[in-house]
């Protein structure tokens, strides 16, 4: 059975707190995926921390259904890694999140999913895995595409006005 889990990895030519500010502000996703075009903090959060709530607004494979997806932080490491599950306090259906590291002045950036492996979810992956993978993957290349056009403008966070 292929793995619950994929990944892409993309190069970005700005400094790790540039990217780490982007990637953990939830508040921005709606400018850079492909499938949550909103996001905001819940519950009282202000920020990313460790059990900070927020709540994603998706339209699934952007056409449809849309639907508010409950969110938590479990990872939050300042410029190494921002990491949420989806579902409830109880039960997580999947996890993203982003890896970051110094390289050659810049910054790689990895994004990821993980499902959880509980049964129905092996069996969602064993049936739809192919085709749901394929999607997770260009919609993370597509959003790390669009971060690092942001984040690499002149007169970015991340860049030096030439």
């Amino acid at each position: 059975m292929k793995p619950l889990t994929s990944h892409v990895t993309v190069w970005i030519d700005a400094p790790v707190d540039a990217v780490w500010d982007l990637v953990s502000d939830v508040t921005r996703i709606g400018e850079f995926s492909p499938e949550t075009f909103e996001a905001k903090w819940t519950k009282g959060a202000k920020g990313p921390a460790v059990g900070a709530h927020f709540a994603g607004h998706v339209k699934r494979n952007g056409v449809g259904p849309t639907y508010w997806s409950p969110c938590r932080v479990t990872v939050c490491e300042p410029g190494e890694v921002f990491e949420f599950a989806v579902g409830t306090d109880t039960v997580a259906v999947n996890n993203w999140g982003y890896r970051l590291s110094a390289r050659d002045g810049g910054t790689e950036v990895t994004e990821y999913f993980r499902l959880e492996p509980a049964l129905p979810l092996r069996l969602y992956w064993l049936l739809l895995g192919r085709l749901r993978g394929r999607t997770n993957e260009r919609g993370m290349r597509t959003t790390l595409e669009r971060m690092k056009q942001v984040l690499e403008a002149p007169g970015s966070d991340g860049k030096e006005e030439q």
